[in-house]
């Protein structure tokens, strides 16, 4: 969804990945990259006021221009031109100002960090329906969102901060994703994310879970076991413990073949930590 002025110009916001501007066709709208770091900040909290001082830290930090309010104000009023090119007012989405800071109305399913976690959101309420295929459906679209890093061009520690909470919230939402897929049996088909998410993340537990899980299902038990002894290798060199009893009983279970590893629901089973 995006946002729609009377004349019909339709704008989305795009922060997971580079930060543009972007028409519903996909179109990029031009703007500087100074501007874009406006927007990122400003459609971060869409339709709440953000005090001056806030959008200093947010853009600039320490290394903000000698007169930062001027630049504000400045990159705001490019800001609107952006938002409404032709000129012609009345747009839906707008940068106000008000006493000590601004505020960007806007509808805030067109921004891709808000249509990201509608959908996330959606899709928990399938699964915990049952609805297993509208889940996937959700999920997948939300992931859709992502085409990148989120941000990417703003360097500050709240910009910093906000990649660690987007990032925590795509992993979640992936291997949620990849559980769902499992339930429908399409293991293949989240094999390549779960191996990278793997190598990112040595020791989480349910990463490799999942993984021992879509490879014994694709008929690959060696390589599912083989998963097994190289986190129980990287966990006990790194803590001094040994892998979870969730992931030492799916290692059994796939040692012993066993039969309800193989389709759909038991897999709650297997993994209880999900």
């Amino acid at each position: 969804m995006t946002t729609e002025d009377h004349r019909g110009t339709r704008m989305n916001v795009q922060l997971l990945g580079c930060i543009e501007l972007r028409t519903a066709g996909g179109d990029r709208i031009p703007a500087s990259p100074a501007v874009g770091l406006l927007l990122a900040a400003l459609a971060w909290s869409p339709n709440a006021f953000v005090a001056d001082d806030e959008l200093v830290d947010r853009l600039w930090e320490d290394g903000s221009p000698a007169h930062p309010r001027n630049a504000l104000y400045t990159l705001a009023t490019r800001l609107r031109k952006a938002l409404n090119p032709a000129g012609t007012g009345g747009a839906a989405c707008a940068v106000v100002r008000r006493r000590g800071g601004y505020l960007l109305s806007i509808d805030e399913e067109a921004i891709d960090v808000r249509r990201f976690r509608t959908r996330v959101r959606r899709a928990r309420d399938a699964a915990c329906r049952g609805t297993d295929e509208e889940a996937l459906r959700l999920y997948e679209g939300a992931l859709a969102q992502w085409r990148g890093d989120p941000l990417s061009g703003l360097r500050t520690a709240w910009a910093d901060a906000v990649r660690v909470a987007l990032g925590h919230e795509w992993r979640s939402a992936l291997l949620n994703c990849v559980e769902v897929a499992l339930r429908l049996n399409r293991h293949d088909d989240y094999l390549p994310q779960l191996h990278r998410l793997a190598a990112l993340h040595p020791l989480d537990e349910r990463v490799s879970g999942l993984l021992m899980l879509a490879l014994h299902r694709s008929g690959r038990q060696n390589e599912a076991l083989q998963c097994f002894h190289r986190l129980r290798f990287e966990l006990v060199r790194g803590l001094g413990d040994e892998p979870g009893p969730e992931l030492r009983a799916l290692h059994e279970r796939i040692l012993r073949r066993d039969e309800r590893l193989v389709t759909g629901r038991p897999l709650l089973d297997a993994l209880a930590w999900s």
